[in-house]
């Protein structure tokens, strides 16, 4: 994983470029005003220039001002101001020895604000005019770095950056995940449960395959975010604030230097300053990941949230994970999943506040723009924080096997195992099915367990049943034979427990 190091400062570049190789996919200028001057006269600058005469009211800028939460860009920012104040020293806007001025006091402003000694004012708005300012004063010729570039293109590189490594960590985090469920199903591949659909008994499975369908999921999530990343692995500084610059700007070059490279080592950079600026796609479709992904984990945190009741008693959820009742001393609640199903609501308002931000914006920057980080950064922290407790709990799991062999003994469960023997000797399907439902009926009617009908009161309902008929209600036999893939077979689950541990290893 390549760094690039400016004084004490590591910041993680080009990790998630590389990370996503390895696995074959591609993830106006203006002069700063110091600090003290804006605090004695109780203005912000914005980026007001010479065109006003003054600056906005107090109550202004508290409205208008970002630094509050995007001052978490500040290291994307610095290397992006490092990687745009090289190239301009190499087409001759700044001099050599002014960029490397330049490039040493942002070294230092980065030192400073990760030892937690730099002193962010509000009055700066945001977090590029924080670090800027502070620049100009540290070294005079900061006051050029603007030069070609504006804090629309600025931004738009800083998210894509910074989004670039959150999306490395969290596909981490997703690997994590998921280990912890194969691990569970590994360590209880003999338990079966009964499976169902609109939460009715159903047909007897492995708990191991119902543990696999969401690392399936969680593997799609996977793939989402490694095609997310080639969308937002390109290089937007260099397009202005909405038309480029007159400037020969070298924009491969710093492409080059942030890592916004293809898998062939190409720069990749945007074709259209105007979309460049104003496009918060990346951000979208990344928010779309997150509210996906926490469906899914809202789905698995139901399982377990059903599976811990008193109704299924199926598992139990170490102390660790759980929490207690205020007011009853014996309960244990599935609090942990209970929170991580309904954090999938804000994800997925997240998502809609982004799209309905979007949706009626003209060309090309506007300042409602500012309101998509917030949306960003939570649906980020959110989803992660939410992987890691997940995780954490699955590994924190204990499967009532007795339990689970009481419910998956169920005879019924085992009712479309005695159509498809009737299927095999040649019973249309229709027909089967109706046998069999007649059947079940009778058992019923005279309440006795459908395994346990002799075969003369089979041959009742119907004379296409045999003496082996019974033999469909051994459980072992009954899952030996689904063997074709995707089944929950005992060789099929088991051909997928190793295939999981080997792709997750």
């Amino acid at each position: 994983m390549r760094k690039l190091r400016y004084g004490c400062l590591h910041v993680k570049v080009l990790a998630t470029y590389l990370s996503l190789k390895i696995v074959g996919f591609w993830f106006e200028t203006f002069t700063a005003c110091r600090k003290t001057f804006f605090r004695m006269n109780k203005k912000s600058p914005l980026s007001r220039s010479g065109r006003f005469k003054g600056g906005v009211g107090e109550d202004v800028s508290r409205f208008t001002e970002s630094i509050s939460f995007d001052q978490r860009l500040w290291r994307h920012d610095i290397l992006g101001s490092i990687a745009h104040a090289t190239m301009l020293g190499s087409i001759g806007v700044l001099s050599k020895a002014e960029a490397k001025r330049i490039v040493k006091a942002l070294e230092s402003i980065g030192e400073d604000i990760e030892k937690g000694s730099f002193e962010w004012d509000t009055t700066l708005e945001d977090v590029h005019m924080n670090i800027e300012s502070e620049l100009t004063r540290r070294e005079p010729a900061g006051a050029k770095l603007h030069a070609g570039r504006s804090r629309n293109d600025q931004v738009a590189l800083d998210m894509r950056m910074w989004l670039r490594d959150e999306i490395v960590e969290l596909d981490v985090e997703i690997s994590n995940l998921q280990k912890a469920i194969v691990d569970l199903a590994i360590e209880n591949d003999q338990v079966v449960i009964p499976g169902y659909t609109h939460l009715q008994r159903a047909q007897p499975v492995y708990i191991s395959h119902h543990l696999l369908a969401y690392v399936e999921m969680f593997a799609r999530d996977h793939e989402r975010l490694l095609d997310a990343f080639s969308r937002i692995n390109v290089c937007p500084l260099g397009s202005g604030a909405l038309a480029g610059s007159t400037l020969a700007l070298d924009r491969k070059q710093v492409a080059s230097f942030l890592g916004f490279e293809d898998a062939k080592g190409r720069p990749v950079v945007t074709q259209n300053s105007m979309d460049a600026v104003s496009d918060r796609d990346f951000a979208v479709e990344f928010c779309f990941i997150a509210s996906m992904t926490g469906v899914h984990l809202s789905r698995l945190a139901e399982d377990l949230i059903l599976w811990s009741s008193s109704e299924f008693d199926f598992i139990q959820i170490s102390d660790e994970y759980t929490t207690g009742s205020s007011l009853m001393p014996q309960k244990k609640n599935p609090d942990i999943a209970e929170i991580a199903r309904g954090k999938s609501g804000r994800l997925v308002g997240n998502l809609v506040s982004l799209l309905t931000l979007l949706k009626g914006l003209p060309m090309t920057y506007n300042r409602d723009l500012q309101e998509d980080k917030e949306r960003l950064f939570d649906s980020v922290d959110t989803i992660r924080s939410t992987i890691r407790l997940m995780a954490a709990m699955m590994s924190n799991i204990a499967v009532k096997a007795e339990n689970c062999k009481n419910a998956a003994s169920d005879p019924n469960l085992l009712a479309t195992d005695l159509t498809d023997y009737l299927v095999e000797r040649k019973v249309p399907f229709r027909e089967a099915h109706h046998i069999v439902g007649a059947l079940v009926a009778l058992a019923e009617k005279i309440d006795k367990p459908l395994n346990l009908l002799n075969i003369k009161e089979m041959e009742g309902v119907s004379k296409k049943f045999k003496a082996d008929a019974l033999d469909v209600f051994d459980l072992k036999k009954a899952l030996d034979k689904r063997n074709i893939t995707g089944s929950p077979g005992t060789k099929e689950v088991k051909k997928q427990l190793r295939s999981w541990l080997k792709r997750l290893a």
